[in-house]
């Protein structure tokens, strides 16, 4: 089973304003309100690609309840933990330019942090357990490595898609896969790069650090892998682009519910792209036609 936590989701508000006037009355064009979250978005790709997938995390309130009932439409299995505060609710403004406002996400108190972790208990030799995202503000600190160590105790493995510290300290209990991007491996790094090449460095180092499988996507220029056995780089798929919300979930999705049929990362990337191409050239979160009809373009380079 693929178990996913979101240890901060959200709803995402989606405004479309023509022609946006600060200080003044504006109109929407358009709007739509959908989950939100990173493991959230994994779960709902995992379902599209019909790899089932329990979904975890802090849901509280009205807001909480929109996301429930809307992953019960879809067929998701949840065990959510119940919260006192609401959920968030995040502003996605798209006019000339796109801005957005994050809310804060609910204070979590110990007796909800220790219900999660009993939640994730159930997870058993051979699972994988996506984490992602931010945390709430109110959440200790080291939260993440708490739920790893649950995760290691019972043979499970786990992949992490976090930033800064919650990402490098999870490297030593040798996630399954880790997917920064080039600017935050960039910033993980304090460094700067100019190519694709300037890149791998790092991605190896990553390797050497403990992740057993990595990702650098690269926007534009297409995505690199990262395994034992030789580094491969995909091919850029060409559509207009809709939306960056949820694309690198997509991308962790595609890798991660083929991986666990196949035990073949090349492949696993290739899902992986796919998935996360599909959902950047849609309003929403990919659809399942629009994965399959890229994965025959998927072309993947073996190139170390």
């Amino acid at each position: 089973m693929i178990y996913t936590v979101t240890l901060n989701p959200s709803i995402d508000y989606i405004v479309h304003v023509e022609g946006l006037k600060l200080g003044d009355l504006n109109r929407m064009t358009n709007d739509f309100k959908l989950p939100g979250g990173k493991g959230i978005n994994v779960s709902r790709i995992l379902k599209r690609i019909q790899a089932e997938s329990t979904a975890l995390g802090f849901l509280g309130g009205f807001t909480g309840n929109f996301i429930s009932d809307w992953l019960k439409k879809e067929e998701i299995q949840t065990k959510f933990t119940s919260v006192r505060e609401d959920t968030r609710i995040n502003i996605k403004l798209k006019s000339e330019t796109e801005t957005e406002i994050n809310g804060l996400g609910p204070a979590i108190s110990n007796e909800e942090m220790q219900e999660l972790k009993q939640a994730l208990s159930m997870v058993s030799a051979g699972d994988i357990v996506v984490l992602s995202g931010s945390t709430p503000a109110t959440l200790r600190k080291g939260f993440y490595e708490e739920l790893i160590q649950i995760i290691k105790d019972k043979k499970a493995e786990f992949v992490i898609d976090t930033t800064g510290k919650d990402l490098l300290n999870a490297l030593p209990q040798k996630p399954l896969l880790i997917k920064p991007n080039n600017h935050e491996l960039a910033e993980l790094f304090d460094v700067t790069f100019n190519s694709a090449e300037d890149i791998f460095p790092y991605g190896e180092r990553l390797l050497e650090n403990g992740a057993q499988h990595v990702i650098i996507s690269m926007a534009g220029d297409g995505a690199l892998l990262f395994t034992k056995d030789g580094t491969y780089r995909s091919n850029v798929l060409k559509r207009p682009l809709k939306n960056s919300v949820g694309a690198g979930d997509s991308m962790i999705a595609g890798f991660v519910g083929t991986f666990a049929k196949n035990n073949d990362p090349v492949e696993a990337f290739k899902w992986g792209i796919a998935c996360g191409s599909a959902t950047a050239f849609s309003d929403d979160l990919a659809s399942v036609d629009l994965i399959h009809e890229l994965i025959s373009e998927v072309e993947v380079e073996k190139i170390n």
